[in-house]
């Protein structure tokens, strides 16, 4: 009988083995040479995702520009500001005329020789030492509310009452009490009220028409003055600083006075028209020594200020009524010797159309 034989499992395949967590390398022991570990490899979207760039910001640069643009200018306007002379022009006297509409302007030439050397003396023509400032050049600028400018020639000779000093020429007023006992004489002549004061002498002057680099003139008649230093024949021309100040002060001519006058509407007219024009504006070379002879150049009144003549400039350009008061003819007066008279009628109404705003009757103007 066969023995039984022992019964046993079936044979089983063994099954590899996988371990769940990754094992790295150890570290190569130190001065064992063997390949150094890789680096950490990077996520996915590391390598291709773009660097960030900076944002550009023009309109900032923009706003950064115009700033340093705004404080550049508001500083040369202060410093313009602060070359002007400024003296008690517009004091208050008993019954002064009351305010009146629009804007009154009261403009001085002065022969100031403040300053000049006696070679400029000889170069302008000024004659020398002739005692007190006087005046030579007395203008009235009325800015209205709307509508064009109005130019008035004063003429030095105009026979008026001085404020305590009886009747004279005008230009005495200047001579005995300056700027002050002139703008009150003014007022009480015209009835208008004086806003804004400013005065300029000799070299002044000619150093702002140098500056512009000349003015073109249309000179009606030849003058021919040895005493203002000028020989100009008659025509259209450019004239510089001593042929400027020479032409505006020189009465060598048929009607004197009246011409001169004429002569000096003439030539603002021309000095305005260049002095605002785009050409000038526009050049930095050219405006801002202009800027800086005219600032140095002017006397004004205590409460006047650069961007006052800024705005009687601009109001200046372009259409201007140019007159001079209503003239009644001449007389020699002891004391005072030849006087220009007002037509008294004429010029009532003439400065009562000022006074009121109103433009002045064609009939009253003097062409």
């Amino acid at each position: 009988m066969r023995k039984a034989e022992p019964e046993y499992a079936p044979t089983q395949q063994p099954e590899p083995f996988h371990d769940p967590v990754p094992r790295t390398h150890a570290p190569s022991p130190r001065g064992r040479r063997g390949t150094p570990p890789p680096p950490p490899a990077a996520p996915p979207h590391a390598a291709s995702a773009p660097r960030p760039r900076r944002k550009r910001h023009p309109f900032r640069w923009f706003l950064v520009f115009l700033l340093v643009l705004v404080v550049a200018s508001v500083a040369a306007v202060i410093n313009l500001d602060g070359k002007l002379t400024r003296i008690d022009a517009l004091a208050g006297y008993a019954d002064r005329v009351g305010n009146t509409p629009g804007t009154n302007w009261l403009l001085v030439g002065s022969d100031g020789r403040n300053g000049l050397s006696p070679d400029q003396e000889q170069e302008l023509a000024t004659g020398g030492d002739v005692g007190p400032e006087r005046t030579d050049t007395i203008m009235l600028v009325h800015i209205p509310k709307s509508g064009p400018t109005t130019l008035v020639s004063l003429p030095r000779d105009s026979y008026v009452g001085i404020p305590g000093h009886g009747k004279d020429k005008l230009n005495a007023a200047f001579a005995i009490g300056g700027p002050q006992l002139l703008v009150q004489t003014v007022e009480t002549a015209t009835g208008l009220r004086i806003d804004h004061y400013a005065q300029i002498g000799f070299a002044g002057f000619a150093s702002i028409v140098d500056t512009l680099g000349g003015i073109d003139v249309c000179v009606p008649k030849p003058i021919d003055d040895p005493l203002a230093g000028i020989n100009l024949e008659a025509g259209c021309q450019k004239l510089d600083g001593p042929e400027s100040l020479g032409f505006v002060r020189s009465r060598a001519t048929a009607l004197a006075d009246i011409d001169r006058m004429n002569n000096q509407r003439l030539f603002m007219a021309a000095l305005l028209e260049k002095a605002t024009s785009g050409a000038t504006l526009a050049n930095p070379f050219t405006l801002w020594p202009l800027a800086g002879d005219t600032a140095r150049s002017l006397k004004v009144d205590e409460d006047d200020h650069i961007w006052d003549l800024g705005r009687l400039g601009w109001a200046m350009r372009g259409d201007t009524v140019a007159t001079t008061v209503p003239v009644g003819g001449f007389d020699d007066v002891s004391g005072s010797g030849n006087v220009l008279l007002w037509d008294k009628t004429k010029a009532s109404a003439f400065f009562d159309a000022l006074a009121n705003d109103r433009s002045i009757p064609e009939e009253l103007l003097t062409r």
